[in-house]
């Protein structure tokens, strides 16, 4: 099984990322996804997910600004991230979770002028 995102990278105070998540290795369609941070000094908490019947929940500080979906035909799960905030600075990671959970590796996302 692997979870691997990309598109992390630098950007300026109101700029915009898109995450991606490739899966390999499960049966995708029937996983709950999510997409966790982690930043220096704190603990991981969760961002954004989005059930298999894609219902979306979002943390407080990201709501109206992040959107999480998903492409069952690619095996995907993406966060777009739009009016990025130096407090959104962090490693981000997604999350498979039936009876087991896997992680992918993390990409970090720097938000700084």
């Amino acid at each position: 099984v692997q979870l691997v995102e990309s598109g992390g990278g630098l950007v300026q105070p109101g700029g915009s990322l898109r995450l991606s998540c490739a899966a390999s290795g499960i049966t995708f369609p029937i996983y709950d996804l999510a997409w966790y941070r982690q930043a220096p000094g704190k603990q991981r908490e969760l961002v954004a997910g989005i059930t298999t019947d894609g219902i979306t929940n979002y943390a407080d500080s990201v709501k109206g600004r992040f959107t999480i979906s998903r492409d069952n035909a690619k095996n995907t799960v993406y966060l777009q991230m739009n009016s990025l905030k130096p407090e959104d600075t962090a490693v981000y990671y997604c999350n498979g979770r039936r009876s087991t959970v896997y992680w992918g590796q993390g990409t970090q996302v720097t938000v700084s002028s």
